[in-house]
């Protein structure tokens, strides 16, 4: 068991625990186990009679293989995060995975409500949406900055369009000069019969 296996498996069960229809859907695959590798770490799960996760201690019966750079993109867009992946094994299983984990969704409210009360609890998620909101905003406006100052103020990368207009430039100078370099040798070939 790797270090990250436990917490995430309580993870999704607190989540599966909030959402029974998620579990009864996985029930359906008691005792399968499901390999998730993402080449710096893997998560072996298996599903248990009543649809929670526990370690995996079988040959994973589907593996589902995520490429490192791609989890910036799956971790934006969790709806899309299966089209990231690859997946191999038993297909019914897999989308199954693919639907509980579309399924699932934390809800901060419920989670911070005992320790803060309820209004409380809105008023502490509320501020945490703003701030991921705000801080998604920030690194977009970030990269917008980044990619004006390199066009630009300190031209180190070109715009699509003026890379492309360059190269039909370069191009036309190109027949331009072949086409002097042709008229030069007539002009010397005909001073040298002249002669």
């Amino acid at each position: 068991m790797t270090m990250f296996e436990r917490p995430a498996i309580a993870a999704v069960n607190h989540l599966l625990s909030r959402q029974p229809e998620l579990s009864r859907k996985l029930s359906a695959y008691a005792s399968k186990a499901a390999r998730i590798d993402t080449g710096v770490m893997q998560l072996n799960l298996a599903v248990a009679a009543d649809g929670s996760l526990q370690t995996a201690t079988a040959a994973p019966d589907v593996t589902i293989t995520i490429n490192p750079s791609d989890l910036p993109q799956i971790l934006a867009n969790m709806e899309r995060a299966f089209s990231y992946v690859s997946i191999s094994g038993d297909a019914e299983f897999a989308r199954a995975i693919s639907e509980v984990a579309n399924g699932l969704h934390w809800e901060l409210e419920e989670d911070l409500a005992p320790f803060v009360g309820d209004i409380g609890a809105m008023r502490i998620a509320a501020a945490a949406r703003a701030a991921v909101g705000k801080a998604k905003a920030g690194s977009r406006k970030l990269a917008e900055n980044l990619a004006e100052y390199l066009l630009e103020e300190n031209p180190m990368l070109l715009y699509r369009r003026t890379g492309e207009g360059f190269a039909t430039e370069v191009g036309v100078l190109r027949d331009d000069v072949e086409r002097l370099a042709k008229r030069i040798a007539l002009l010397e070939k005909q001073a040298g019969s002249a002669t």
